[in-house]
């Protein structure tokens, strides 16, 4: 599988997970919305997948990472995995293969399945146009998110 294949494909799954029903209506963006807005991660996460889609809302690459980070830096897997392929292809953010490595590797420590799977493939391709250097400090970065960050037990 390519990169740009991978990409795709972990796009499509993480972007699935979070379809869990139909959301098309302006007034259910608008209840995605307000609760995004208090700081749900699930509800930031989901605005953020409608942005990038177009899903109740206009398409706009910009806004979805701005959701997507959000959820991310509370430490929601799903979407540590879209910042980390947004980051690998630069949609929405600067292109940054050391980002990308740091957030995949972050949602590849809390996925599960074919979800993590499609995660660890997406950063190892990420890895492959990396300096081992350039490798290095996306793994200090993530050990000292995760520690900045402790998971709830």
């Amino acid at each position: 599988m390519t990169h740009a294949t991978r990409i795709v494909a972990a796009v499509a799954v993480l972007v699935a997970l979070a379809a869990g029903g139909p959301v098309q209506a302006q007034d259910e963006a608008d209840a995605w919305r307000e609760r995004a807005e208090q700081g749900d991660a699930d509800a930031q996460y989901t605005l953020g997948v409608m942005y990038a889609t177009g899903r109740g809302v206009p398409q706009n690459d910009g806004e979805a990472a701005r959701w997507v980070r959000l959820a991310a830096e509370q430490g929601f897997a799903e979407a540590q995995g879209l910042l980390g392929t947004a980051y690998a292809s630069g949609q929405g953010v600067p292109q940054d293969d050391i980002q990308a490595h740091m957030w995949l590797t972050l949602a590849a420590a809390r996925t599960i399945g074919q979800a993590q799977g499609l995660v660890v493939g997406v950063r190892d391709d990420v890895a492959a146009r990396m300096t081992p250097e350039q490798i290095a400090e996306a793994q200090r970065l993530a050990r000292e998110w995760d520690l900045a960050h402790p998971r709830n037990p």
